[in-house]
């Protein structure tokens, strides 16, 4: 009899778990968040920039002296940057004094316009089934909206939930993928489109301050459009599933925060002034970003490791108790200077162990370099990062995309592997996610026309070759009149 009643009361019980459990499934599989595209912007080649045209956009600044026409070459030729990057229009025809509101818009428009037809061409998918847009920009922020301009253009539906994102620097393209993820949780079933664009022309500095005139050394036209869903039924065109999402805002430090800044020179010239903190900024930001990220993403045998090497390094440096505090969750262990900043850094842990991917921000040579020191990556991890920025330059937000288009097109992405996205930006932002590849990928991209030129023989920036003259100190006795020089 008991046994009897035992059954029946089991039975029920069983019943009710597994529906229960199976509910939990269907809902958490219709929170999950897959990308099924994305399309980088392929500028055309009217607007390349190449080393003579470079020559010629700095010589044409009057407000330049001899020691800031060294200064740029320094920078030019130790760039990472090559032949083949690309400029707004505005800046190769000299009108970046003074540009336009239409000049902006075309510039926008071009890059958003290319890359959602393409989009939407290559998916199949149409503008009325998009249920969430999402538009970042370094700027410009205009009156309608960006997004208000792309549901006209293409007649969207009038309950599409937009969001426009300025300000946002380098790693804006991780936070709008973010914030995408975050309504998936509150609406199953949808699509979403995510458009990373620059207006660079916009804030083309024109002045003769060093640090602000970095930003023209490096920053190239680019861009890139995702598309996103959360739909069970579209898992199987997905090829990329979001694993984990980190951000940290380190904007509380004042280096940090200033380290990447728009502002104004003594004569009024706008432009970004990116000072000698931004590599220090950045490597702290990531660090406090990976301590955030390790747990989720390492095999518990390395965090086992790395724990015992953090054990026997402070027990050298009579930090014991300081560790076992970062490990409880001491919320001070972001503090300048602690053994977690050091041990992670450049000592034992490793992130190959759950990582087979590294998707580096081509923000530039010194923060490539930066990132694969204090990682521990070696040349071939680091190889897509610096052919982007070699082919590319730093097109911004739009940057990681490029970086992830090379690792398809040389094939390295195969089913099952995972990508550590790691984009820096001003604010400072560290704003890092992984990736599992859903299907092996071999799509060559933007990348079909030069992919089997890379990686080439040499880095090396011919300008150094062409205009290493400007460094003969004869010339630090003369006055120079650079209004009357010519490229021949």
């Amino acid at each position: 009899m008991d046994v009897l009643l035992i059954l029946c009361l089991s039975v029920p019980m069983l019943y009710s778990i597994y529906v229960l459990s199976k509910l939990l499934i269907i809902n958490r599989r219709g929170k999950s968040c897959y990308m099924v595209a994305y399309e980088c912007f392929m500028p055309p080649e009217d607007t390349k920039l190449d080393t003579d045209s470079c020559t010629r956009i700095v010589m044409r600044n009057r407000n330049l002296g001899l020691e800031e026409y060294r200064f740029l070459l320094k920078t030019i030729v130790n760039s990472g940057i090559g032949e083949n990057t690309y400029c707004p229009r505005i800046v190769l025809d000299g009108r970046e004094e003074c540009p336009t509101l239409k000049d902006i818009h075309d510039e926008i428009d071009e890059i958003m316009f290319q890359t959602l037809d393409n989009l939407f061409k290559n998916t199949g998918i149409s503008p009325s089934d998009v249920d969430v847009l999402v538009v970042n920009v370094s700027l410009f922020s205009p009156s309608p909206s960006l997004t208000s301009r792309i549901v006209n253009r293409y007649k969207m539906r009038e309950n599409v939930k937009s969001f426009n994102l300025s300000g946002m620097g380098c790693s804006a393209s991780v936070v709008a993928i973010d914030l995408v993820q975050q309504i998936f949780k509150s609406y199953t079933n949808s699509i979403a489109v995510v458009v990373s664009t620059e207006d660079l022309g916009a804030h083309w500095y024109c002045g003769r301050d060093k640090m602000m005139m970095l930003s023209n050394c490096l920053f190239r036209s680019g861009g890139c459009s995702m598309l996103f869903t959360n739909k069970p039924s579209m898992k199987n065109r997905a090829i990329l599933k979001l694993k984990h999402m980190q951000r940290t805002q380190y904007g509380a430090d004042d280096e940090a925060y200033s380290c990447c800044i728009q502002v104004e020179d003594e004569q009024g010239h706008a432009g970004f002034r990116l000072t000698k903190s931004l590599v220090k900024s950045a490597a702290q930001a990531l660090t406090v970003n990976l301590q955030e990220m390790a747990p989720k993403i390492l095999p518990l045998w390395e965090r086992v490791r790395f724990f015992l090497v953090c054990v026997r390094k402070s027990i050298k440096k009579g930090e014991t108790l300081r560790v076992f505090e970062i490990l409880l969750g001491n919320k001070n262990k972001t503090k300048k200077g602690s053994l977690m900043n050091n041990v992670l850094g450049g000592g034992g842990l490793n992130f190959k162990a759950g990582i087979e991917h590294f998707c580096v921000h081509p923000g530039g040579r010194a923060v490539i370099d930066g990132v694969g020191k204090g990682m521990r990556l070696n040349e071939y991890d680091l190889e897509p990062a610096r052919m982007a920025l070699h082919r590319w330059g730093n097109t911004s937000a739009g940057g990681l995309w490029y970086v992830l288009g090379y690792m398809e097109a040389k094939k390295r992405l195969k089913k099952g592997d995972r990508i550590l996205m790691i984009s820096l930006g001003a604010g400072f932002k560290c704003n890092n996610c992984v990736w599992e590849v859903m299907k092996d990928l071999s799509d060559q991209n933007v990348w079909k026309d030069s992919i089997d030129s890379y990686p080439p023989a040499s880095l090396a920036n011919p300008f150094k070759d062409k205009y290493d003259w400007i460094n003969d100190e004869d010339l630090s006795f003369v006055r120079f009149d650079y209004t009357k020089f010519s490229l021949g």
